[in-house]
């Protein structure tokens, strides 16, 4: 093949014909099928620390990942270098691994007729988050670093203020017909100042915001008072005996319980029996009112795409809006084509792909439909609990549904929020603490691609002093 084949040093690189030649040339090397995959993208980030800039860093990047098929073999090779010698050892390297490996009757690309995606734009990208200069940049991270300095006496240093901000470009193809692409953007910025109560005892938080588009972010002076607010709710904290009392988690924890959910129903988990949730399609495993839908193609309340919005997932299906559960009752497994074949059942376009490697399985925009009641009222219905801020470790069994994790937080009495708590473990069974939901917020926000609102979740041991 010319060398013109790979035109990787013009300043507007043609991915989709570039797929396209990789495809055809891992089909002409022996495949039976092929799939490729292209990422290039650029970041920037900021991070200043008492006002002065700690880091800085400003990069690009571009790789493409391949996957062969011999019928039921298969193998992945990734690779930046596009040149034109770089792709042919790829393709090499692909076919030769191929051989070697054994066969897999469930390997294979999806059929013909399901490849496709979503019309119209998502509004995944905007221009806007690069439209700073440098120095304005750097001034944001400044700004929301001084925002938390100023808020009040007791905050004596920082972990810093950063803004970020990045674009990205995919596109995929395969010998099936398909060819997609979109691009992506990102912008963020946050800060995490610490305090010092009158005994030197120092407490840390944070806070941020993120967005597809600038004009989403939230202001870097907001973002430091926030991040103040939070900070200075830590001081005095200390331990709680040990109890059985109900726990509220805010938004921003509650969210990796619902992140739990998923994994307990990625058809990784059920195939390999490795799953509380295997056998329990149809099941009631949650609180009456409790739904978890997961929406790939969600346009958020600002009329941007959502940060797990794609016109098409990790294998070229178009993007589906799932329900996993609805009203307590689990309704649904989230696959890909690979687990849906061992599970006897239909993708629901669930495939995750990077450039090296198989499918995984990721979820897109995925939720806690929110409930009617504020948090205050949630609080207040408490007589003695925890607020819940943040966890610590990754402690979720998702074979037995045992749950533990470090936390910290707010101790609750009589309706109220008391003081900080810190240096304890709360834990249940994942199984049970859905069926034991007993409140659910209306205020869902999406921070990141999981999200959930406020949630009040009974009989759950707090173990403490």
């Amino acid at each position: 093949m010319p060398q013109t084949a790979f035109p990787i040093d013009q300043t507007t690189l043609e991915l989709e014909s570039l797929t396209a030649d990789v495809v055809a040339l891992a089909m002409r090397a022996g495949a039976s099928d092929a799939e490729v995959v292209v990422r290039e993208g650029d970041e920037f980030s900021v991070t200043v620390r008492l006002g002065e800039v700690e880091t800085l860093k400003e990069s690009g990047s571009r790789g493409l990942g391949l996957r062969v098929f011999l019928g039921k073999r298969s193998a992945s090779t990734s690779t930046s270098d596009l040149t034109a010698e770089g792709i042919r050892q790829l393709v090499d390297g692909a076919m030769a691994l191929a051989k070697v490996t054994e066969e897999d009757p469930f390997n294979g690309l999806p059929e013909a007729a399901e490849f496709g995606a979503l019309d119209g734009d998502l509004h995944l990208y905007y221009d806007d988050v690069y439209s700073l200069a440098g120095p304005e940049r750097i001034e944001w991270a400044r700004r929301a670093e001084a925002a938390a300095l100023s808020a009040d006496a007791r905050i004596t240093n920082s972990d810093g203020g950063s803004f970020d901000a990045s674009t990205g470009r995919k596109v995929m193809a395969n010998s099936r017909g398909f060819v997609g692409g979109y691009r992506t953007s990102y912008a963020g910025v946050s800060a995490a100042p610490l305090a010092m109560d009158a005994s030197g005892q120092m407490q840390r938080d944070g806070w941020w915001s993120s967005a597809r588009r600038l004009t989403d972010v939230e202001s870097p002076e907001s973002i430091g008072k926030e991040a103040a607010r939070r900070t200075l709710r830590r001081l005095g904290a200390r331990k709680v005996p040990t109890q059985r009392v109900p726990i509220v988690f805010a938004p921003e924890v509650a969210r990796s319980l619902i992140g739990s959910v998923f994994e307990a129903a990625s058809g990784d988990s059920i195939w390999r029996h490795a799953s509380f949730l295997a056998g329990k399609l149809g099941e009631q495993i949650a609180a009456t009112g409790l739904t978890i839908v997961d929406d790939n193609a969600m346009l958020l309340p600002t009329g941007a795409g959502g940060f797990g919005t794609s016109p098409f997932d990790g294998e070229g299906l178009p993007s589906l809006r799932t329900v996993v559960v609805e009203n307590g009752i689990l309704r649904n497994y989230l696959l890909n084509t690979y687990t849906a074949r061992k599970l006897g059942m239909k993708s629901t376009h669930n495939a995750s792909r990077g450039l090296a490697g198989t499918p995984g399985i990721g979820c897109g925009n995925l939720y806690l439909e929110p409930g009617t009641l504020v948090p205050d009222e949630i609080i207040g219905s408490v007589t003695a609990g925890l607020y819940v801020t943040s966890l610590m470790g990754f402690g979720t069994n998702l074979v037995t549904g045992d749950y533990s994790r470090g936390a910290t937080g707010l101790w609750i009495e009589n309706g109220q929020l008391t003081h900080a708590v810190e240096e304890v473990t709360i834990a249940g069974n994942l199984a049970e603490m859905l069926r034991n939901v007993t409140a659910i917020g209306n205020d869902l926000v999406f921070r990141g691609s999981v999200a959930s609102p406020t949630l009040r979740i009974d009989g759950m041991t707090i173990a403490g002093a």
